[in-house]
């Protein structure tokens, strides 16, 4: 009998995103996978879940031709019609919400209500990039020159690949496949290499839509694969525009490949996010706040709140009553509906988590909840808070991607602010406070240096009708809302003439 859980009665429900115990990781208009075969597990009891096989290099080179030849038909459908497919995509994401956040939660091992969220993620982004793509466009410009027409004329770079993190398996290929597929690229995917079904099943639904109306796979095609296909892409001067979510250190090797080749990337990388609370603060808005963004998917949001910089007035208070709520958060299996909080992704992660707590308590810190790894099936460590930390120790410096909390107390604006902007990352920071001075201070040149600067809510829990992304080593890439779209596009500046006349710059004149 297979120990495969796709094969438990408990998890039938897989099948109904068209998986089975061995599945083909390779799609370009047909599945395929020569490559090595890989094992998925579930973090909530590192059993395993099904196989995936891989793409193998001359897959990928298969994939990037079909793709190619996908844009052929792709660029030649008017926007709003491009429109219409997203939207039909959404509506088919509609349908599996349910059963495909069950899957994200298995796999990734976030709690079942944050799986469906990221799904209904993806779900309004095509919403959103159906109305763009009505909308998106260029201006007309005011000419110098009588009987000239000067305007901007935006069209789609080719293909976009698409690189991205185990903790969002769904949401954050959906911030890029939509607004790309409205903007006329083709998409190349390569999820993270242990969220393989997740890419399987998403791609399963998308391929649907495409085959539906009798249009070519390749425009939403898949490469599972490990550093080899990612390298692949990278280099790869046919990838138009490469699209890269996951840590500043893999990021910046990304992003230095892909500049060699003179390439466009969009980075989304770490993040050592910063919650200030002042000494005016609401301290019944600040407490669940820190919480759920502290805790909330067991640490490893890119926005996920790491550092917690308190006015000296409110520091013991604030920590008390952080702390009792630590131990109020319910942990069990994910899929539990009430479930707060979940595993770490992997055994690996595990291991982070105490050398981080370790390294903590060298350098001055008290662990004040927390810092032990649970006694259960899989990967659970008990959320954590840590006081007494200098704001420039190197472990409050060092992003760590598990639930810890580093607790640092301050007496004035100017320094908290300094300590926010004084890490390499830049992703996403808030200020609780009620001075409209102060708010508007922390906005302005002198206030957070962050992609995401926010007031009186938490630092993660970002929207998608505005961009998405960060500064510094954060990568500077943005996503989702506002005006992302232009990421996916080139720009011309066109110049009409449409006079008998040709008056020549600087004055030339030709007798």
């Amino acid at each position: 009998m297979s120990t495969l859980l796709i094969n438990q009665p408990k998890y039938a429900w897989l099948k109904e995103l068209g998986l089975a115990e061995d599945n083909n990781g390779v799609y370009h208009g047909t599945w395929g996978g020569q490559g090595e075969v890989i094992t998925s597990y579930c973090p909530a009891n590192n059993e395993p879940i099904a196989r995936v096989r891989q793409a193998t290099l001359s897959e990928y080179e298969e994939t990037v031709q079909k793709s190619k030849e996908a844009w052929k038909v792709w660029a030649d459908i008017p926007a709003p019609k491009r429109g219409e497919i997203v939207r039909q995509i959404g509506d088919a994401l509609r349908k599996k919400i349910d059963v495909l956040g069950r899957l994200v939660s298995l796999e990734m091992g976030k709690i079942y209500i944050e799986g469906v969220g990221e799904v209904q993620e993806y779900i309004d982004v095509c919403d959103y990039a159906v109305g763009l793509s009505r909308m998106i466009g260029g201006p007309i410009l005011p000419s110098e020159r009588p009987g000239h027409a000067l305007l901007e004329q935006w069209n789609p770079v080719g293909l976009v690949g698409i690189i991205t993190a185990f903790n969002f398996p769904v949401a954050v290929y959906g911030w890029n496949n939509a607004l790309a597929l409205i903007c006329g690229n083709v998409c190349l995917w390569k999820g993270a290499p242990s969220t393989p079904l997740t890419s399987v099943a998403v791609t399963k639904i998308v391929a649907e839509v495409l085959e539906h109306n009798s249009l070519p796979g390749a425009i939403c095609s898949m490469t599972c694969g490990g550093a080899d296909v990612g390298t692949a892409m990278a280099k790869d001067e046919r990838v138009n525009l490469l699209s890269f979510t996951g840590s500043t250190q893999v990021g910046k090797s990304v992003g230095m490949m892909v500049q060699e080749r003179f390439g466009r990337q969009l980075l989304e990388l770490g993040g050592n996010n910063a919650i200030i609370v002042f000494e005016d603060a609401d301290l019944n808005l600040v407490v669940p706040s820190a919480v759920f963004a502290a805790v909330g998917t067991a640490g490893q949001r890119c926005t996920t709140t790491r550092r917690l910089i308190l006015h000296e007035s409110v520091h013991d208070t604030v920590v008390e009553r952080i702390a009792k709520a630590y131990k109020q958060v319910r942990i069990g299996d994910p899929w539990d509906a009430t479930t707060m909080y979940g595993p770490l992704h992997t055994k690996q992660a595990v291991e982070q988590y105490l050398a981080a707590v370790e390294k903590a308590k060298e350098q001055g810190g008290t662990v004040v909840c927390g810092g032990k790894v649970i006694d259960r099936p899989g990967n659970y460590v008990e959320p954590t808070i840590i006081t007494g930390l200098a704001h420039d120790a190197p472990i409050v410096h060092t992003e760590t991607f598990v639930p810890i909390l580093y607790v640092l107390k301050f007496k004035e604006e100017e320094e908290a602010f300094g300590w926010n902007n004084e890490v390499k990352q830049g992703l996403s920071s808030s200020i609780f406070t009620k001075d409209m001075g102060r708010v508007f201070r922390w906005l302005g040149p002198k206030g957070s240096d962050c992609g995401i600067v926010n007031v009186n809510i938490p630092t993660s829990g970002a929207e998608i009708g505005g961009a998405f992304g960060g500064e510094k080593h954060t990568g500077g890439g943005r996503e989702s809302g506002s005006d992302s779209w232009k990421q996916y596009m080139r720009r011309s500046t066109c110049t009409i003439n449409y006079s008998k006349e040709l008056p020549l710059a600087q004055g030339i004149k030709f007798e």
